[in-house]
């Protein structure tokens, strides 16, 4: 799991998905919410021509839920987190699990000149570190 850069520093981009789900903000909750649970995921990259937008969350969908809104109603730009908190690929991975502990969410977008690239959890970033440290 070492990157080829010239430190041995586990980074982002070494621990990032770079199969991640992508929305449109005009897209209904329950249309992302199906695409959600087939894909077994917990967050979908809010793009618009390209570029990173929002990030929506299944927390967020169940924000929805308990709003009582209906999902082929509500549109994902009014639930979106958006501009989130992104990283580059080239971000040490413990500073990437900081970002999130620090910020409250699991999701950490990688970019690209605003352009999503890959998406890194928190459990993905921590069970990499745990294994770059032995008795952490």
């Amino acid at each position: 799991m070492k990157n080829s850069r010239a430190t041995d520093e586990l980074c982002a981009g070494d621990v990032m998905s770079r199969h991640f789900l992508s929305a449109a903000p005009e897209d209904t909750l329950g249309e992302l919410a199906e695409r959600l649970a087939e894909a077994d995921a917990g967050s979908a990259l809010v793009v618009e021509y390209g570029r990173l937008t929002g990030i929506l969350t299944s927390c967020d969908v169940v924000r929805a839920v308990a709003g009582r809104v209906h999902p082929s109603d509500a549109r994902i730009r009014d639930w979106m987190s958006a501009a989130p908190v992104t990283a580059a690929a080239e971000l040490p991975a413990d500073e990437a699990a900081r970002l999130m502990l620090d910020g409250g969410f699991h999701h950490l977008p990688v970019t690209e000149e605003d352009r999503p690239v890959g998406v890194v959890g928190l459990r993905a970033v921590a069970g990499a570190l745990r294994q770059e440290v032995p008795g952490l």
